[in-house]
């Protein structure tokens, strides 16, 4: 059973869990604290706070400036973090337009779309394409889930990369894929052959 702090201890220790993670959501911060969500809200008012939206826009908005080879709107989901032509974070809610109506499950499109962005996302090059993809959607992502994918540079050769991405809703991981992404020469040269031909 979660004690209940005193208000000033509560939003203190709120904004200290806001500033190491912003992405928590009122509900994630609802069930820390033992209190209601309602709650929540009000002590967010009360000091300040956006709410998680407006705070991912933030972090996004600030990423973005980094990114060249795609435009902010061409990520899928929040892009979070980026180390261009190292690794990249991206945030997905997940909500009713993208699931089948009847099994409210997510349609796969959109889960590999938040992942192949990502890959591409964190390359340092002016554009970037995928020429191939291995990949494996581990199990169902119901509508309403988040989900967090991470992506990683593991090897470089020449303007040849290639990038894993690991999808998770929870702490279950739901997606994996090992995409190759390759970067075009500024020079305006024609695009690599998708099998990896030079």
């Amino acid at each position: 059973m979660t004690v209940r702090l005193p208000k000033r201890v509560r939003q203190k220790q709120l904004m200290k869990k806001l500033n190491g993670d912003p992405f928590l959501t009122d509900e994630d911060l609802a069930k820390m604290f033992g209190v209601s969500v309602q709650t929540v809200r009000l002590d967010r008012l009360e000091l300040g706070l956006p709410e998680l939206r407006e705070r991912m826009k933030k972090v996004a908005s600030q990423v973005y400036s980094k990114v060249r080879s795609v435009g902010s709107g061409e990520v899928i989901g929040d892009l979070i973090e980026v180390d261009l032509g190292k690794s990249g974070l991206s945030i997905l809610d997940t909500g009713e337009s993208m699931g089948f109506a009847r099994t409210k499950i997510v349609r796969g499109h959109h889960i590999f779309a938040q992942a192949n962005s990502l890959a591409v996302a964190i390359i340092d090059a002016p554009v970037a394409l995928t020429g191939s993809v291995e990949m494996r959607f581990l199990r169902p992502v119901t509508v309403g889930e988040r989900l967090v994918a991470k992506a990683e540079v593991v090897a470089a050769e020449g303007r040849r990369y290639v990038v894993e991405v690991h999808t998770k809703a929870g702490n279950d991981e739901v997606f994996r894929g090992r995409f190759v992404v390759f970067a075009q020469p500024e020079s305006g040269d024609g695009p690599e052959r998708a099998d990896g031909e030079l």
